[in-house]
């Protein structure tokens, strides 16, 4: 927004050119962003924008004259290629006010030779305001959000989202501390608030890097300014400001405000905006990291759950799919209403792929439309709003027959049905085969469409049979063959005879028709009234051509406008129909089942699979995904699963896996199991894997505390805790004891349902002590000194970690290996009472064995363990042989 005090202070423009005086003039009302100057075929950049931009585009600064005695950087980018650098700015966290020329430098002329052309900046071009599809990320929403924060009320914090590329707008109030699980989930590029706010507010808002956080002044946040803004922008009966609480009509309006600034006064089609919460399962900041559901924790989407689950065809499709993925339902009639709706495509794969066959020709109708609305747009948007509806029509032919439970298929079909066909039947009729990007380069329009169109055109592209005619015409009337017409830049069409032939048409009745113009030594040269008269039709019909063509688009441009709300239901009807069909089409392509879903705690999977790790394997033909089963309901609900196991052993991926099938479940698709049966989840916690955050001063083990504290604060009977590994950046007993504490107060004071993975084995006798506690291991396979992981659940507690075989097999050097299995053997011998006499005499602090020593040891137990085959041994020689072995392995341990 423009700032009113650093637009009190303006340059004084005394000396000046006047173009420069009028870049100061521009320039000062918008000090905040890199001024986009026009200036005939390029957007020109001056002084520090010049340095800024020339450094992140890579462009050449070069000088302009004089200012105050010093040269004027300067660089510039060419107006057809302005995208481009626009996407890189925008990138890079800049901002880009786009000043146009608002007349014909014709016009400028007549008021004197020096006068300036008028410029203005028709656009403020900002990470949250980007409506052009290759500034855009297809597959996520853009999301410009505002937060107002009042220091007195009821209700101190409100935050207000929108993305005006799809008119999504959006309002809710709520406590300071949930502030950055919604930003979160919302995931903006931009943010706007207060200074004040700013200070406030700094610890919850994301980093920088991930989003533009921009401070406006407290006017445009006032309420009262606010409420006017509203008013302004939404009829009394779809939103009456005087409903909503202050802080909240302060977020609404300010982020209105800014939208309206950023457009300067563009017509904006937002909707109806969403009021209040939805009954959403709530994910922190936290989980979502842990659980990748948009992208992994290396910022790419391979590997992350929207990523497994993306068989959209349409980019409306996959952005909702990230918007549910984002915040899925805790309301289980709804729910069920999404489920009926992919069980009844499910049931049909010939309908489901029939729709997502006709769904790859859809166009993206809500960003075509936004741009429309703010006279960006051009034919191609036209033709996209036209195929966007003929799509609608034929899907909901297709998809009519198709029954579900609770008729939400019906619903879609309904919706996308009620095409305006007049609209869609002019738009087909009016535009051509081969459209151009922008309006300005005409030749859009039908050939057919406009009498006086076609007119123009054959006079401009059809000059030359035209002139031809003329010139037979013109030969017979004068009865010299040798006539000709012809063309220079001086004379522009004329008449030419040969100089024998000049007589006969200076003589009557010819010269009445034909006017002379010039002689030459070989020839005359003739006009006529009718070719003067063609010569300026053919001048002007270029230009009156794309006036005309501009004048048919301005009408059917208006007439899509005036169809607005029809067209966004239509499109956010095409939007489900995809990602229905692409959950349908997943879980018939991977043998997902539909959960059971309801208000209970029950938390059953029946053979539950990774989807993630599960597509991996199969895309890398490995082994089949060892598929594992999960009860958390228990006779009262509630129940915690102690999981130990080894390293490698694959706690993480079940812990994960179970958090996933949750979020599936619950945003309305089918699961990898062959049952699930889950009570709606209010929240979910996921504290899986280990990372520091140093540019607040945390270590690894205080996110860690952080994140713990903030589950068990927050967690209720309801919710869904996975934790892996508590306490394991610290001192062991430390640890333990913190461990120890959590698993206790998961129990007893939440309640909640819960999976905790650790290698503190002595926390599993607290299944003898709590009610809901079990113990759950995965299981593992020795031979023959190696460690064979087989990936499944079972019953019971493990009885060693296995760290040490992990480790070889990581490719820890053999005298590291040796050294520690000689450590752990003296620390488990001491921990079963075989020795307490302290650590002065005991081979912790023997000379470590140099690698050349650990490679040609003799070891009488490896040698004795090698020999033996045990397939020949009768059972009286196997029982020998392990008091033989337990002999060896006695006499290793003496030192």
């Amino acid at each position: 927004m423009a700032d009113k005090a650093a637009a009190d202070k303006s340059p004084d423009t005394s000396g000046m050119t006047p173009m420069m005086a009028q870049f100061f003039e521009i320039k000062a009302v918008n000090p905040n962003c890199l001024l986009f100057y026009r200036m005939g075929d390029f957007y020109e950049l001056f002084f520090e924008d010049a340095e800024i931009a020339s450094r992140a585009l890579g462009i050449t600064l070069t000088k302009r004259g004089k200012h105050q005695g010093d040269d004027i950087p300067m660089c510039g980018v060419p107006v057809h290629a302005a995208q481009d650098y626009l996407k890189k700015l925008i990138s890079l966290g800049h901002r880009v006010a786009v000043c146009e020329q608002t007349e014909d430098p014709a016009e400028a002329k007549k008021r004197g030779s020096k006068s300036v052309v008028k410029r203005d900046v028709v656009r403020l071009v900002t990470a949250g305001t980007l409506t052009e599809d290759d500034l855009l990320p297809a597959d996520t929403n853009n999301y410009l959000v505002s937060i107002a924060l009042l220091p007195h009320g009821d209700s101190d914090l409100a935050l207000a989202w929108a993305d005006i590329s799809t008119g999504e707008i959006g309002c809710t109030e709520i406590p300071e501390a949930g502030l950055s699980d919604e930003i979160a989930r919302i995931g903006p590029a931009e943010i706007i608030l207060t200074d004040a706010s700013l200070q406030a507010l700094e610890k919850a808002l994301p980093h920088p890097d991930s989003c533009q956080i921009i401070t406006q002044s407290r006017d445009l946040f006032d309420t009262e300014n606010a409420t006017d803004r509203i008013t302004a922008a939404y009829p009394a009966d779809v939103l009456d400001p005087t409903s909503l609480t202050r802080v909240a009509r302060s977020a609404l309006g300010a982020l209105i405000g800014y939208v309206a600034d950023t457009q300067k006064g563009a017509s904006i089609p937002l909707r109806s905006p969403q009021l209040g919460a939805r009954k959403t399962l709530i994910i922190d900041a936290a989980t979502r990291a842990s659980l990748e559901l948009i992208a992994t924790n290396r910022g790419e989407a391979r590997g992350s759950l929207r990523h497994c689950l993306d068989r959209c065809v349409t980019a409306p499709g996959l952005r909702l799919l990230s918007a549910r993925l984002s915040a899925p339902s805790a309301d289980p009639v709804e729910i069920e209403a999404r489920l009926d709706m992919v069980a009844g495509l499910h049931a049909d794969t010939m309908v489901t792929d029939g729709l997502r066959d006709r769904l790859k020709s859809v166009p993206d109708m809500a960003r075509a439309l936004t741009r429309l609305s703010l006279e960006r747009g051009g034919p191609r948007d036209l033709r996209a709003i036209g195929g966007a509806l003929s799509g609608a029509e034929a899907l909901a032919g297709e998809l009519g027959p198709v029954r579900d439970t609770a008729g939400g298929l019906a619903r879609l079909a309904a919706a996308l049905s009620d095409v305006p066909r007049d609209l869609m039947a002019e738009i087909d009729r009016a535009l051509g085969e081969d459209l151009p990007l922008l309006t300005r380069d005409g030749g859009f329009i039908a050939k057919g469409y406009d009498v006086d169109l076609d007119e123009q055109r054959s006079l401009s592209q059809e000059s030359r049979s035209v002139i031809a005619a003329l010139q037979a015409k013109y030969a017979e009337l004068a009865e010299v063959k040798s006539l000709k017409v012809k063309h220079n830049n001086v004379l522009g069409y004329f008449v030419e005879v040969p100089a024998n032939h000049g007589p006969r048409l200076l003589a009557e009745p010819l010269n009445a028709t034909f006017i002379h113009r010039q002689t030459t030594a070989n020839a005359l040269r003739f006009t006529t009234t009718e070719l003067a008269d063609l010569e300026t039709r053919i001048a002007h019909s270029s230009a009156a051509a794309l006036e005309i063509e501009l004048a048919i688009f301005a009408n059917l441009r208006q007439a899509v406008l005036d169809e607005t709300p029809r067209l966004q239901a239509i499109a956010d009807a095409l939007a489900e129909t995809d990602l229905t069909a692409n959950l349908a089409h997943i879980a018939q392509t991977r043998n997902y089942c539909r959960p059971k879903i309801d208000e209970s705690l029950a938390f059953d999977i029946d053979e539950g699979r990774h989807p993630v790790v599960e597509q991996m394997l199969e895309a890398a033909g490995e082994t089949r995904f060892v598929a594992n089963d999960c009860d958390l309901g228990g006779d009262a609900g509630g129940a915690l699963w102690l999981l130990t196991g080894p390293n490698m052993g694959g706690k993480s991926t079940f812990l994960r896996q179970n958090a996933l099938i949750a979020v599936m479940a619950q945003m309305g698709g089918f699961v990898p199991a062959n049952a699930a049966h889950i009570g709606v989840i209010d929240r979910i916690f996921s504290r899986v894997g280990a990372a520091d955050d140093i540019a607040h001063g945390r270590s690894t083990f205080m996110v860690e505390m952080i994140e713990t504290a903030a589950i068990l604060n927050r967690a209720t009977r309801h919710s869904l805790v996975v934790l892996d590994e508590i306490g394991r950046g610290t001192a062991t007993f430390d640890g333990l004891s913190i461990a120890w504490a959590a698993v206790e107060a998961l129990h007893e004071q939440t309640g909640c349902r819960a999976l905790f993975a650790t290698h503190y084995h002595e926390l599993t006798a607290l299944a003898d002590r709590l009610d809901r506690v079990s113990n759950h291991t995965m299981t593992v396979r020795e031979y023959k000194g190696d460690v064979i992981f087989l990936h499944a659940v079972a019953p019971g507690a493990a009885d060693r970690s296995y760290g040490i075989q992990v480790a070889r097999l990581a490719g820890l050097p053999p005298e590291v290996v040796a050294r520690a299995r000689e450590v752990l053997e003296h620390l488990e011998s001491r921990s079963n009472g075989a020795d307490n006499n302290g650590t002065g005499d005991l081979p912790l602090f023997a000379r470590r064995p140099r690698r050349e020593e650990t490679q040609n040891i003799d070891d009488p137990l490896s040698e004795r363990m090698d020999s033996v085959d045990p397939d020949a041994l009768t059972p009286g020689q196997a029982i020998d042989l392990i008091y033989e072995l337990k002999r060896l392995r006695n006499a290793r341990r003496t030192p």
